[in-house]
C-alpha cells in the first residue's frame, strides 16, 4: 500500500444479534469510524454512555486525505485522550507563506501570542489520526466497535431508530434511542432518508501528490500563485510525518482525472517543481473537486448528522475534519443531558442551529478562498493578479490575498444559550466565544487551563490571593455543585490556595487575567465544550443557576 505506513487490519467479529438470533437495542449508535464518528463515540464513552460504533470497512483511511489539524481541534482531542500522540507524531507549524510567481507577497502566523499549549496547526496523515483514535476507543471501553458492519436500512421512529445491518455472516436488526451519522460526504444514510445537501460544486480540479523525500524546507505552509514550474495555476506544499510532503497542483476543469493520476503525468509536474536532482518517491495520488454544501438541518428527530455527512467544504483552509470534530464537541454534552433527563430534547435543536452557523461560516470562507484561488473569468483573474502584485509592497493589498483562510473556532455570539453581559469587559472572551488557553499551576504541578476544564459546567472565579477568599464566597462557590446540573467552581488566583477544598489554579504568567479581562470578583461560566456561557463582575449564585438553565434550555 504505502512505503511509510503499515495499515492495521481490524478483526471482524460475529455480532451477538446473529450469534444469539435476537435483535439488539442500544442507547446510542454511531455510524462511521472516521475521525468524527470516533470522536463522538469516545466523548460519550468517557462520560459513561455505552456506544455501538459501526463501520463498513476494516482499515483506516486509504491515503493521507485530511492533513491539517487546527489548535481548536487539538484541544478537543486533548480531552478525548488523543492529543499528545498526535502532536508528537505530527509536524507543528504556525507560519504560512504565499508567493506570486517567484516572490513572497504575504505571510501569516497562526499563533503570534506566547503561552499556548498547542500550535496553530499540525500536519499529520489521516490514517495516523484514525489509528490513534481507534486505539483510544479500545482503551476507553464502553464502545462496541464493529468492523465490516454496513448499515443498509434506517427507519426513524418517535421513540427509537431501527437499523438493518449487513455483515459477512448475514444481516441483523437493531434499535437505538439516538443515531449519530458520521458516514462521510456521500453519506448512504442521508440518501436512505431522502435528505440532501445544498450548495455549490466549483468547476476546478486539483491533483494531490504525496511524495517521500528528505528536504530541509521549514515546517511552514507554502502556497504559490502562477509559479514558473506550474504556470497559470496554483500549488500548495505541506510537510507531513515520515518525510512525506503533500503537494496540491491546480489542474483546471477540462482535464481527464484518470489520465492526470498516471505516474507519467504526475512525475514531470513534481520534477518541474523540485528539480531533477531532488530524489523522491511517489506515495499516493488523488484528484479532488471543490464542494461547499450542507444539509439544511443537522437534526432530524432522533437522527443527528455530523462531519462530512452534514457539510462539505473545499480543502483549502483545513475546515473538514476540524469542523467535524467541533460538531461532536458541541453535540455530545447536549445529548448526554437530554438522555439523563436533565434537559429537554429542544437542546439538540441548538446543536443544529449552532453548527449550521459554523458550517455557513466555513462555507463562506472556503467559497471566498476558492474564488480567489480559481478565478472564473479573465476580469477576476486580472484583479487577483493585481492584488498579488501589490501585496509585496502595500499592506492594504495583503489583506485581500486569500490562499485559504485557515480553520479557526466558531464564535457562537448569537446563540440563545448565551447570557448577555451585564457589565463591560474588554477582549474577545464574549459569551459564545471559544475559550482561550493559558498556563496554570494546580496542586499536581504545571498544567494548562483547558486541560483542567471540560465535559461539565464550571465557574471560574478570580481573586488575587486564593487564601484570602472569605468564607461566605467560598460557601457560595461550593454550593454551586448542588442542583440538577452541578457547576464545579474553579478558583483562579495569582497566588495561594482556596479554603473548603475548592479547586484552585494559579495563573502563573497572568495570561488568564489578561485574556479574560479578570478583576477580583470576576466570574466566567464555561460550557462543557469550553465556550463561554456567561460572565459577571460580581458573584451571584442565582444568576449562575439562571445562566445554566438558559444554556441547557431549562429556562
Amino acid at each position: 500500500m504505502l512505503s511509510t505506513y503499515q495499515y492495521p487490519k481490524y478483526a471482524y467479529r460475529r455480532p451477538p444479534e446473529l450469534a444469539e438470533a435476537r435483535d439488539g437495542h442500544y442507547p446510542v449508535v454511531v455510524v462511521g469510524a472516521g475521525p468524527v464518528g470516533l470522536a463522538a463515540a469516545i466523548d460519550l464513552a468517557q462520560q459513561g454512555t455505552p456506544v455501538l460504533l459501526l463501520d463498513d470497512d476494516d482499515i483506516v483511511s486509504i491515503g493521507s486525505r485530511g492533513v491539517c489539524y487546527a489548535k481548536r481541534a487539538l484541544e478537543v482531542l486533548d480531552r478525548l485522550g488523543c492529543g499528545d500522540e498526535m502532536v508528537e507524531k505530527g509536524v507543528s507549524w504556525n507560519v504560512g507563506r504565499t508567493f506570486f510567481r517567484e516572490q513572497e507577497v504575504f505571510n501569516f502566523n497562526l499563533c503570534p501570542e506566547p503561552d499556548h499549549h498547542r500550535p496553530g496547526m499540525i500536519n499529520l496523515q489521516q490514517y495516523y489520526l484514525e489509528e490513534y483514535m481507534v486505539r483510544r476507543a479500545e482503551a476507553v471501553g464502553n464502545i462496541d466497535l464493529r468492523w465490516k458492519n454496513k448499515v443498509i436500512a434506517v427507519t426513524p421512529g418517535e421513540d427509537k431508530v431501527t437499523l438493518r445491518v449487513e455483515t459477512p455472516d448475514g444481516a441483523y436488526t437493531l434499535t437505538c434511542d439516538w443515531l449519530i451519522v458520521g458516514d462521510g460526504a456521500r453519506s448512504p444514510i442521508r440518501h436512505m432518508l431522502g435528505l440532501e445537501v445544498e450548495g455549490k460544486i466549483f468547476m476546478d480540479r486539483f491533483l494531490i501528490a504525496d511524495v517521500v523525500m528528505k528536504a530541509d524546507y521549514p515546517a511552514e505552509r507554502w502556497f504559490w500563485f502562477d509559479p514558473p514550474f506550474h504556470p497559470g495555476q496554483s500549488v500548495l506544499l505541506h510537510k507531513q510525518a515520515d518525510n512525506v510532503w503533500r503537494i496540491d497542483f491546480q489542474l483546471g476543469w477540462n482535464v481527464d482525472p484518470e489520465e492526470e493520476k498516471k505516474p507519467e503525468k504526475v512525475l514531470p509536474r513534481i520534477k518541474a517543481m523540485l528539480g531533477d536532482e531532488r530524489e523522491f518517491d511517489l506515495e499516493w495520488v488523488s484528484i479532488y473537486t471543490f464542494q461547499c454544501r450542507r444539509m439544511n438541518d443537522f437534526r432530524h428527530g432522533r437522527v443527528l448528522f455530523v462531519g462530512d455527512a452534514a457539510h462539505q467544504v473545499s480543502p483549502f483552509g483545513a475546515r473538514g475534519a476540524n469542523s467535524g470534530i467541533q460538531d461532536t464537541d458541541n453535540l455530545v454534552w447536549k445529548l448526554k443531558l437530554v438522555m439523563e433527563g436533565k434537559a429537554p430534547s429542544t437542546l439538540l435543536d441548538t446543536y443544529s442551529a449552532e453548527r449550521t452557523f459554523g458550517a455557513d461560516e466555513n462555507i463562506m470562507n472556503s467559497t471566498r478562498s476558492t474564488d480567489f484561488i480559481t478565478p472564473k473569468s479573465a476580469v477576476s483573474k486580472t484583479f487577483r493578479n493585481a492584488v498579488l502584485g501589490l501585496a509585496e509592497h502595500y499592506p492594504f493589498a495583503r489583506a485581500l490575498v486569500n490562499s485559504g483562510r485557515l480553520s479557526v473556532p466558531c464564535f457562537l455570539t448569537g446563540s440563545p444559550l448565551n447570557t448577555p453581559d451585564s457589565a463591560p469587559f474588554a477582549g474577545q472572551m464574549v459569551p459564545g466565544a471559544p475559550m482561550e488557553d493559558a498556563p496554570v499551576r494546580t496542586a499536581d504541578g504545571d498544567d494548562w487551563l483547558l486541560q483542567v476544564l471540560g465535559n461539565r459546567f464550571q465557574l471560574l472565579y478570580y481573586v488575587e490571593d486564593a487564601a484570602t477568599l472569605d468564607a461566605a464566597t467560598a460557601a457560595t462557590l461550593a454550593g454551586l455543585a448542588d442542583g440538577p446540573i452541578p457547576v464545579q467552581a474553579l478558583v483562579v488566583a495569582a497566588r495561594g490556595s482556596a479554603p473548603m477544598g475548592l479547586a484552585t489554579v494559579t495563573d502563573t504568567k497572568g495570561r488568564i487575567r489578561e485574556r479574560y479581562d479578570l478583576q477580583p470578583g470576576t466570574a466566567y461560566l464555561a460550557r462543557p465544550d469550553q465556550h463561554v456561557a456567561a460572565r459577571w463582575r460580581t458573584l451571584d449564585a442565582a444568576a449562575v443557576r439562571a445562566a445554566v438553565a438558559r444554556a441547557t434550555c431549562n429556562a
